[in-house]
């Protein structure tokens, strides 16, 4: 598991290389001598490098029975490498001072480096080791089966995730997106070493291998610094099971989980787009003035500011890779909670026949072109968004572009996707609560 690290490590998460806006640095694609492809952008004012990578296969091809393995497999990657025992790594981790962090999610497995120059050979040395020759060893294994068996049972008994997991299960019943990605806890009890050692072979391989590449680095030493780190990796992994088309259900649906609080979480939403899609740039704008959950998006206007139903609602796209959803939460006391989520509907409904206003359009289109600049704020957060890019297919110019492709989104195509996308008719909804007055 990653622990808090020394002093010193505050620097890679304070250090900010970049203030100016997203347009002005420049992304090259770097290919290596062994044939690895990466995004990078060169800043050398700060002795930082930070490298964002992932590969396919997330949660979603756990096997059946050994769900949560895929995030099992995060917490064990810093548990010692090659003939180096959990203590040992962990000790030599903290005297070079660099940060590395794993991630399972649905679609892509991803980690995190960031690095100060001076340590850059050495901490790579043993990033390599954690990638290509983790251990899962009994005594790391068992303390980290716990931690994450703490995690379940947590998420079992909050109302947030319990709302979220019956609203997956509701309108992808049987889908692997509908699995719990931490898994339960019969299957984490039940993850051995092999099963670790499969996830690992399944994920990690250069046939899938994207990355992302910021800070104080050249072109010309970032391509053997990829050999290194991943050139060991087998070039494809064992071939993934084909997985069924994702087919979610059509509501309405209604799905009450009582349980005894003062206030019930409403989880509810429908089938979306993804991110390929055509239009998803004026349906996301659409999205943002509807329900981005800022306290100037429609639904929070009606039903928090005017009503005092809630403290904060939501609803917006979830694109994924075999799927798109479109979902959102609210949370209100009991007695309210059939009036607050019939106000939602009522707000999808008006939206959907009558759209935005120009001036919604306008202030959307200030806020999303003027905010954009903040996900740029650091080495480790602009290499989050040059990987986020590669993932999503959307082109080494896409961070040029994005501007220009909000602002040139017209009302009427923001009309167009909300009378496509909005049903609230078709809601599939869960509460977790004692709720009164649902329909």
């Amino acid at each position: 598991m990653l622990r808090p690290l020394r002093t010193v490590l505050l620097v890679l998460g304070l250090a900010m290389s970049f203030t100016a806006s997203a347009q002005a640095f420049t992304i090259q694609e770097v290919k290596s001598p062994g044939g690895i492809t990466a995004w990078l952008v060169e800043e050398h004012a700060v002795p930082l490098m930070a490298m964002n990578y992932s590969f396919k296969g997330g949660t979603e091809f756990d096997p059946p029975g050994k769900e949560g393995v895929s995030n099992f497999l995060t917490g064990m990657m810093d548990e010692g490498a090659g003939d180096m025992l959990s203590a040992e790594f962990q000790k030599k981790r903290d005297e070079l001072a660099f940060r590395m962090s794993f991630n399972a999610g649905s679609d892509f497995f991803e980690g995190g480096f960031q690095t100060i120059t001076r340590n850059r050979d050495a901490s790579v040395d043993l990033l390599r080791l954690a990638i290509t020759s983790p251990r899962f060893d009994a005594e790391p294994l068992e303390r980290v089966r716990q931690q994450f068996l703490l995690n379940v049972k947590d998420k079992e008994q909050d109302p947030q995730s319990i709302a979220w997991q019956a609203w997956m299960d509701e309108i992808l019943p049987g889908d692997p997106y509908s699995r719990p990605d931490d898994g339960t806890e019969a299957s984490v009890a039940g993850i051995t070493a092999d099963d670790l050692k499969a996830a690992h072979r399944r994920i990690f391989n250069r046939d899938t291998l994207q990355v992302a590449v910021v800070g104080d680095i050249s072109a010309k030493e970032l391509g053997p610094l990829l050999d290194k780190v991943f050139g060991d990796l087998p070039e494809k992994g064992p071939e993934q099971p084909k997985l069924p088309d994702a087919r979610p259900v059509e509501g309405p649906k209604l799905k009450v989980i009582e349980r005894d609080m003062p206030q019930s979480v409403i989880a509810f939403g429908t089938e979306g787009i993804k991110r390929d899609d055509p239009d998803f740039i004026p349906a996301y704008v659409m999205s943002e003035i509807l329900g981005s959950g800022a306290l100037t998006s429609l639904l929070s206007e009606e039903i928090r500011e005017k009503r005092g139903l809630t403290y904060g609602v939501s609803y917006g796209l979830s694109p994924m890779g075999r799927l798109g959803l479109y979902a959102g939460q609210l949370q209100t006391k009991n007695e309210s909670a059939g009036e607050a989520l019939d106000a939602a509907r009522e707000v999808l409904r008006k939206y959907a026949e009558e759209g935005p206003s120009q001036k919604d359009l306008d202030d959307a289109k200030t806020f999303l072109t003027g905010s954009y600049a903040l996900r740029f704020s650091s080495n480790s957060a602009i290499a989050n968004q040059l990987l986020a890019q590669q993932q999503q297919n959307l082109g080494i110019d896409y961070v040029q572009k994005r501007n220009d492709l909000v602002n040139a989104v017209t009302l009427d195509q923001v009309k167009a996707q909300a009378r496509r996308l909005l049903h609230p008719d078709r809601l599939v909804v869960s509460v977790v609560g004692k709720p009164e007055g649902l329909k």
